[in-house]
């Protein structure tokens, strides 16, 4: 059968990308624990990465890896952190749904794995006042945080089921922008667009601080899963996983103890994301943007893997990935294991 491949459309978003990845923190070999010193995490400054803001600012990570050092890198939207995992410049990222089904499809399911998940919900389109319901959207012009990122395709596939007509140039009955999180929220304050589908914090920040609407909360979209969606999961360079399964095991007990943290810490998880957003973005997020947000997002280390398969679905509906099989994408025998040994419910993958 042949290997599935990116859609013209989106194999943009893919330049750079080889087929078969290589872990950047190097290593031996051979599968079954080969030595490393550093594993090298990527993860965005939002806060559907909550679970990756406090876990380096806590030093939850830096514990459970033990002697193997932590490094971390920062990206915008995925299909950026999809390259540098390509390159070997990250061994593993949290991550949208789009990004990894893009990375997976483009290297014939050789180069990622899925962990873990992260965080479900926490997005939506936020549009003007003016703008009061979905009739009135047609003509406008909105953004997402990146051509072919899990925004992105949220607003394509709603659009297309309203029976919309768009294009990846900004044409159609609705234009659509891609920007940076950043510019959004400035664009949206000069009136430059009418509104924009993004994730946390950014979704609050045009809630609390521009007046923005929400005009569509993306978990009202979701019915089969009782309105949960993976927002971010934890992904992993395949010869990574295969050479270095003990370090990843390491990650995988620092991520559970991280979000078991922050769902019993919420007040204070939310200081330590402002904290570490600071740190690595010069600037953070006010509490009350940060309060919202939290109380939009949920956060768990189960995929919700059904919602990954509605997303690549969207994402051949729109146009931006050829007929994709998921099959094998996730990699959850090192999560069960440590669930396991701590009395709790496996998670399933597809």
């Amino acid at each position: 059968m042949r290997a599935p491949v990116l859609s013209t459309a989106a194999a943009v978003l893919a330049i750079g990308l080889v087929a078969t990845a290589c872990g950047g923190s190097g290593g031996d070999g051979g599968g079954g624990g080969s030595s490393v010193d550093t594993l090298t995490l990527g993860y965005f400054p939002n806060i559907t990465h909550a679970p990756a803001l406090v876990g380096v600012e806590n030093g939850t990570f830096d514990e459970a890896l033990g002697e193997v050092e932590l490094a971390t890198q920062t990206f915008n939207a995925g299909p950026d952190a999809i390259n540098a995992l390509f390159a070997g410049e990250v061994d593993a990222t949290f991550i949208g749904p789009s990004p990894a089904i893009n990375g997976w499809s483009q290297s014939g399911g050789s180069a990622l794995r899925i962990i873990a998940g992260s965080t479900s919900r926490g997005a939506g389109l936020v549009v003007k006042p003016e703008i009061e319901g979905i009739e009135d959207l047609p003509g406008a012009t909105l953004s997402t945080p990146q051509l072919g990122n899990t925004q992105d395709v949220a607003l394509r596939w709603f659009a297309r089921e309203q029976g919309w007509e768009v294009n990846t140039e900004g044409g159609g009955d609705l234009s659509i922008i891609p920007q940076e999180n950043s510019d959004i929220i400035n664009a949206f304050e000069l009136g430059e667009i009418d509104g924009a589908w993004v994730p946390e914090p950014h979704l609050s920040r045009l809630l609390v601080e521009l007046d923005g609407e929400l005009l569509v909360d993306e978990p009202d979209l979701w019915p089969r899963t009782g309105g949960e969606f993976v927002t971010t999961h934890l992904i992993v360079n395949a010869d990574f996983l295969e050479n270095h399964p003990d370090v990843v095991e390491d990650l995988l007990r620092g991520h559970i103890e991280t979000v078991d943290w922050i769902n019993e810490n919420s007040e204070k998880a939310q200081e330590i994301s402002i904290s570490h957003l600071e740190s690595v973005s010069g600037s953070g997020p006010s509490p009350e943007v940060v309060a919202s947000a939290f109380g939009n997002a949920v956060f768990t280390f189960d995929p919700i893997a059904p919602s990954l398969q509605g997303g690549a679905e969207h994402a051949e509906a729109v146009g931006l990935l050829d007929p994709v099989d998921l099959e094998g994408i996730y990699a959850l025998d090192l999560l069960n294991k440590l669930l396991g040994e701590e009395g709790r419910d496996e998670v399933a993958g597809l």
